[in-house]
């Protein structure tokens, strides 16, 4: 088997909002200590991404999508775990060591308004990444580049010395997409890419997506909580809960037969057009806090299917003996109840 391009060990990541020295300091049993208050955003995620593939990362908001994307591409340090890019360790390295890195690896944001500096024409937020990577590149190879990558995505290169304000919401995405192919790296995260867009943009921008990963080759960590994309743009996908991975899926396998209870009830949650009747799950009870996370399995208090070993016991993520892959984390599936 090859090595994935990327591979994510048993991930932590917290996120400490104490604030300052005195507003740590606590009075307890008569005695003065300090008292960290932590955001537990990404929990124990262990994931694989295979080259050529797309991976979507889904769940709803606040469930740590974000958070894990930014802490793979090192935009974030983790608390604890590993990432590995193609074997090698890279979580652990310096700004200037990550730099070889950097040119293989790319992020899509999700907001275009706020996703390119309003003070740069479209020509200097492309050659900027070229002319910081590539030394040695001339003024006429980087207008070749530039008109090529505008091209492909579908601005015409006449624009390029316009600035973003000029643009609609879908033509700064495909800048910003374009940004990210200028340099042509291999893998892209791609971090909610068209929520802000109007649907008649979305398709636009994820056809232009998957035409640029057929013809560079291009790997996808796709974040996202529209499962009515996930569908039609990726071939895996995980499901995170609380910062914990749930399942995760081959596309089709998962939405034909989801396995676990959270997975369930967001796939029923998607709207139908073709007039059948909506059998929406609906879960009891609200998503606790990341300051203060359950014991046992972090669904267990809105799981209809819950016992005591749920609530004392976190499910480890296997292997489900009747699929073609599918890895489920839950008690319920393992014991052969649900």
């Amino acid at each position: 088997m090859s090595t994935p391009i990327v591979k994510i060990e048993n991930l932590y990541k917290y996120f400490d909002i104490s604030g300052g020295f005195l507003e740590k300091l606590q009075i307890r049993s008569g005695k003065i200590s300090l008292h960290t208050t932590e955001v537990k955003a990404v929990n124990g995620v262990s994931l694989e991404v295979a080259s050529g593939e797309t991976l979507a990362v889904v769940g709803e908001s606040g469930c740590g999508k974000s958070t894990l994307a930014r802490t793979v591409m090192g935009l974030y340090p983790p608390t604890s775990g590993k990432v590995l890019y193609r074997g090698e360790r890279i979580d652990t390295l310096s700004a200037r060591q990550m730099l070889p890195y950097r040119q293989r690896m790319q992020m899509i944001f999700q907001d275009p308004y706020a996703s390119l500096n309003p003070r740069k024409s479209v020509r200097s937020t492309l050659e900027e990444p070229l002319r910081f990577h590539r030394k040695k590149i001339s003024s006429k190879e980087v207008d070749e580049r530039l008109a090529e990558v505008m091209e492909q995505v579908g601005v015409n290169p006449a624009w390029r010395d316009r600035f973003p304000h000029e643009f609609s919401g879908g033509q700064r995405q495909r800048i910003a997409i374009a940004r990210a192919l200028v340099i042509d790296p291999e893998f892209i995260v791609a971090d909610e890419p068209v929520s802000a867009l109007d649907v008649s943009i979305q398709a636009q921008i994820l056809n232009l997506m998957m035409d640029a990963q057929d013809e560079r080759g291009l790997t996808y960590l796709f974040i996202t909580h529209d499962l009515s994309v996930v569908r039609h743009v990726a071939s895996r996908v995980a499901v995170m809960y609380l910062g914990t991975l749930c399942e995760l899926s081959v596309t089709r396998e998962l939405y034909e037969t989801p396995r676990h209870p959270y997975t369930q009830a967001l796939l029923s949650a998607i709207p139908r057009v073709d007039g059948k009747k909506q059998n929406h799950i609906k879960l009891p009870g609200e998503i606790p806090t990341p300051i203060d996370l359950p014991s046992g399995c972090v669904f267990h208090g809105r799981c209809i299917h819950a016992d005591e070993r749920c609530k004392r016991e976190s499910p480890q993520l296997l292997k489900v003996s009747d699929s073609s892959g599918s890895l489920v984390a839950c008690h319920g599936v393992a014991e052969g109840r649900l």
